[in-house]
Order: C-alpha cells, then structure tokens, then sequence
C-alpha cells in the first residue's frame, strides 16, 4: 500500500515523544514513572465541565460559527488585552480551533508556498517541520544553546535568513526547553523581521507558565503585530488537553486565510469545549494560578535533584519540562532515555527528538506529583550511581 502514499506523507517521521509514550502505555509495569508526556496531571477544574455539562443538558450540540462561538472570542481578545496587553477585533481577527495544533496547521498552510523556508528554533516542539514540509514548504532548523539558555540569538537568526525565508516560528516559553524571551531578547529579533519582511508564527501555549518574569508576546513588540499570528489554546495553563480547545490571533487578512482552511476541514470547534473554554476565561483564573504554583514547586525540586544527582540542569523559566544534560554518561541522549526506561523504570525524552542542539539531553515533564518526582529523581540517581 505504501505506493499509494504521497511521498510527503510516507516522509513523514513518527513521533519520537509519543513512540517512548506508547512503550509505557503498552507496557503491564505499572511502577514505570512517566516523565514523557506534556499533560497537566490536574483534572480540568469542576467549574469548567459544570458548565460543558450544563450546556448538553440544555441541548447546546450545535455548530457554531465557523470562527467560534462570538462571545468566546470577545473573552479572548479580553483576556489577550488584560494580561499581554494585546489588542484583537474579535470579530475578525481571532479564530477558535481545534486545539493549538490545528492553529499552527492552519498558519503554516496559510503562508507557505513549495519552496518558501520556514525557520525555527531548536530544540523544539516536533509537529513544525513536518507540517512544513506537508504544505511544500523547507524547514530550517536554527540551533540555540545552552550557555544563551536556550534564547534565540540575533545573530543565530541572521545567519539563518535567505531570500526564500517566509516565516519565523517562535515558540516561547519553549517546549521542551523551558526558555523564554524576554522584551530585549525579542527587540533585535524583531528588527530582523521586519528587515526581511518575514511573518512570526508565535506559539504561546504555554504563555501562562512563566516562574518570576511575566511572559512578552512577540505581538506587543512594536510594528509586530500586523507581522504575528499569535497561537495558543487551553490544553496547558487550564489543564484542558482533551477538550481540543486553541485558538489564533492575527491580520484580519491571515486570520481570513485561516478561516477558510478551518471551514473545509473541520467547520468549527466542538461547541461543548468552547462553553468550557468560556467558562475558564471568565470565571476560572484562581484555578489556573493554583496550578501554577503547583508547577513552580515542582519546577524548583526537579532542577535542584537533578544538580544533586550530577546532571547539568538550566533552570527553566516557563512551561513545565526540564531539560538535563546527560553528555557526562557518555550515552547519547537515544541510549540515556532506553536504559532508563528498562532499567529505572522511568520514562523521559531523548533530546535528539526535538531537532538541533537536543542531543545530549533528555526533556522530562514535572506536570506529575511532587511524590512521582522525587521517587523519579532517586531512580534517576541510583541509574547514574551504576553507569558510573
């Protein structure tokens, strides 16, 4: 059958993140610790289901507007105001998908023609590249380091540029890094944008879960706005994954480009998300800061055990996965990640999964118990203890 696949798509590498989830998920241990996955282990506040649960009662099963539910996107373009100081005509210029990832498909098919260079920052969030590459498009992978903390460089961006590139994707806070982007980091990258006229994708997902400086979207840079299609949803910060719940905001222009991609390929959001999703906008941030704490707890006890056990470990400032370096085991990052499954019984990413610079680290999520953790992190210790 394999001949009847486009060749884009038997291009397609599977996912390293969920290959390493689907051996935990397929293994009868059940004293494995996964640290794989990004999922809150909170369930989604009572308040948010109360309220999808109250719409299904009144017979809400609906389509909505192919853009969204109107007042869901007036809540977002308040919310995007009160805490980014962002700036959106709900009417036009903010589109309610099917998770963030639908928002950064849709982007990316919206701007990318075959041929067109897509740049992006790595290590990072897998689905970039291979949705580029589906639209025809060239990725190009532009490596940050350590010693910046992972923050993308001016002249790593510059040297990246060509006249084929279209778009610069920006994740921050980074999966799987933690970094972030402060207003000065992002000043020269922006005057690179705009020198090269190039449209920033910026996935913000995890704008929420910052410990310390509060997160800078790359739209409130100046002249910025216009150039950025600002992507985010609900899975993270409102603990929110299976409800699918995303959303982007942009151009009226690019916005409309979306939309028309969104109306052929799902019509709309799932009108029982969006009650949720509305109901945690307007009624559910004590909630959300609750977890956030709880992440910032967890955040400070897995960096330090990792120092502690003799793994080199950045401190994350945003999202909830640290990113320890396993270079002194003199394992590569594939080999790290196996034989701490089978061995440890923990489960973690190998870096290389996540592009360039990757190798040589492991991505491990502390969105899990402060108990899970701490047993995770003398697992982690005692496997060291052997190599060594």
């Amino acid at each position: 059958m394999q001949d009847y696949l486009a060749a884009s798509a038997r291009a397609i590498p599977p996912s390293g993140i969920r290959r390493f989830f689907d051996l935990v998920s397929a293994s009868k241990d059940s004293s494995i610790i996964s640290l794989g996955v990004g999922e809150p282990d909170f369930v989604t506040p009572w308040r948010y289901r109360d309220a999808a649960v109250y719409s299904l009662e009144k017979g809400k099963t609906q389509y909505t507007s192919n853009a969204g539910m109107p007042e869901l996107r007036e809540a977002i373009a308040q919310y995007l105001h009160d805490r980014f100081e962002l700036s959106y005509n709900p009417a036009d210029e903010v589109l309610v998908t099917v998770g963030g990832s639908e928002a950064i498909d849709l982007a990316i098919r919206a701007l990318i023609e075959p041929g067109d260079e897509i740049l992006i920052p790595e290590p990072t969030y897998l689905p970039y590249n291979p949705i580029a590459s589906l639209s025809g498009g060239v990725p190009v992978g532009i490596e940050t380091f350590a010693k910046d903390q992972f923050k993308l460089t001016a002249d790593g961006l510059r040297a990246a540029i060509t006249p084929k590139s279209k778009a610069l994707v920006l994740c921050y806070p980074s999966n799987p890094t933690g970094a972030i982007m402060s207003y000065d980091d992002l000043l020269p990258i922006a005057k690179l944008v705009e020198e090269n006229d190039l449209i920033v994708i910026a996935d913000e997902i995890y704008a929420e879960l910052t410990y310390g400086p509060r997160h800078v979207s790359f739209a409130s840079l100046p002249g910025m706005k216009d150039r950025t299609i600002v992507v985010s949803g609900f899975s993270k910060a409102f603990a929110m994954t299976g409800w699918r719940m995303g959303y982007a905001c942009g151009h009226p222009e690019l916005i409309g480009a979306m939309l028309k991609i969104h109306q052929y390929t799902v019509m709309c959001a799932p009108i029982m998300g969006q009650v949720a999703a509305l109901e945690a906008l307007t009624n559910g941030m004590e909630e959300m800061a609750r977890m956030i704490e709880s992440y910032n707890q967890r955040r400070r006890l897995v960096v330090q055990g990792f120092r502690q056990i003799g793994l080199e470990c950045h401190e994350p400032q945003g999202a909830f996965y640290a990113f320890p370096s396993v270079a002194n085991t003199g394992l590569s990052s594939e080999e790290f990640a196996s034989r701490l499954l089978l061995e440890a019984k923990v489960a973690a990413v190998p870096g290389y999964v996540f592009g360039q610079g990757g190798e040589g680290f492991i991505r491990c999520s502390y969105a899990t118990s402060v108990t899970q953790l701490t047993e995770a992190l003398d697992r982690i210790g005692g496997f060291l203890n052997k190599l060594r």
